[in-house]
């Protein structure tokens, strides 16, 4: 019989510096996406500011505690990560559990915003997409999340199966920029 062994989605593919920036995985952590149901979104505003002191996200934000995230994720659909939703929002809101289907990885230093440059057709310069911004694109030919969780450190989700393309392109893109001083 076979032993299986849990493994995380970049194991072995993280963590690297390049010139000034660092490339790490982000520990699995809880995450559950929530859509309201048709005229129940103050409702769900309300219990999760109950359970986890944070509430519906504006489009292309993210609503930050100490334990927990909340992320804009499309019209009508936010991610919750880092504590389990309350299970009165299911009476509100379609509750999926996404915990496992997502590579997370942390690209952090002061080259950031130059690496993700060549592959998000996003400006994600301060100025225009500050601590909490986060925005639903694409990162090289995969569909990603890129949300800034510091000055100049950003959190890139894809679809776990992704993660090796998405180590892949981003060292890529680290050694570019680096490669020019």
């Amino acid at each position: 019989m076979t032993d299986l062994k849990a493994t995380s989605p970049c194991a072995g593919l993280a963590p690297t510096t390049i010139g000034r920036c660092t490339l790490s995985e982000v520990e699995q952590r809880t995450m559950t996406s929530i859509a309201p149901f048709r005229g129940a979104e103050a409702q769900v505003d309300a219990l999760l500011k109950a359970g986890s002191g944070l509430g519906w996200p504006e489009a292309n934000s993210s609503l930050i505690s100490d334990a927990a995230r909340i992320s804009w994720f499309s019209r009508g659909q936010a991610l919750l990560i880092g504590v389990a939703a309350d299970r009165a929002l299911g009476a509100h809101a379609a509750l999926t559990d996404q915990s496992d289907a997502w590579a997370v990885v942390r690209l952090e230093g002061e080259a950031a915003e130059a690496v993700l440059a060549r592959h998000v057709p996003v400006d994600l310069r301060g100025q225009s997409f500050g601590i909490g911004a986060t925005a639903r694109t694409e990162l090289a030919h995969m569909m990603a999340s890129v949300t800034r969780v510091g000055p100049s450190a950003f959190e890139v989700m894809v679809f776990r199966s992704m993660a090796r393309t998405l180590v892949h392109d981003l060292k890529s893109a680290m050694e570019a920029v680096a490669a020019r001083g």
